[in-house]
């Protein structure tokens, strides 16, 4: 029998608890799940380092065990996939303007790969509104972000903004 492996790709910076609702329903579907942090090798940037992104993940992730594993790319998604078994690729959407610009990455994706499908996952209503943009955004002016958060970010960000 073959594993059933998909690829949820995304910035996560930081990961939400909005992220892991779609890793743990993504994990009822398949079997392993590559969580893949995507990154523009000529434009660093960002709050958090690529491996420390990585690394909270994995904390965030670490009751799944093997089925779930930590990895970065950049370049094109349907490649990475391709490359690393993967037959999907797991998006979650928030509101309409997710699914536009999502359909439109999920039809060039076909487009490039046809044995790579996009699985669409609506977030749950309790983080409907969660970005990690507006995470960000809040944590930087010194609001409370515990309930939008694992406890390894909301360290992270203390860290990071309590200096």
């Amino acid at each position: 029998m073959s594993t059933r492996t998909a690829v949820y790709p995304g910035s996560f910076d930081p990961v939400t608890n909005g992220h892991l609702d779609i890793v743990e329903r993504a994990l009822a579907l398949f079997d392993h799940l590559r969580i893949a942090v995507a990154y523009n090798k000529d434009k660093p940037g960002g709050l958090f380092t690529r491996e420390d992104r990585e690394a909270m993940i994995a904390e965030a992730t670490s009751q799944y065990g093997d089925r779930v594993s930590v990895d970065s790319f950049h370049g094109l998604l349907v490649d990475y996939a391709r490359d690393n078994g993967a037959g999907a690729v797991i998006r979650g959407l928030r509101a309409v303007a997710d699914f536009d610009y999502e359909f439109q990455m999920a039809l060039m994706n076909r487009h490039l790969c046809t044995d790579v499908q996009t699985v669409f996952l609506m977030a749950d209503e309790a983080h409907f509104y969660t970005s990690s943009s507006l995470i960000r955004e809040v944590a930087t002016l010194g609001g409370d972000v515990s309930a939008q958060v694992p406890p390894c970010v909301l360290r992270a960000l203390n860290d990071k903004f309590s200096k």
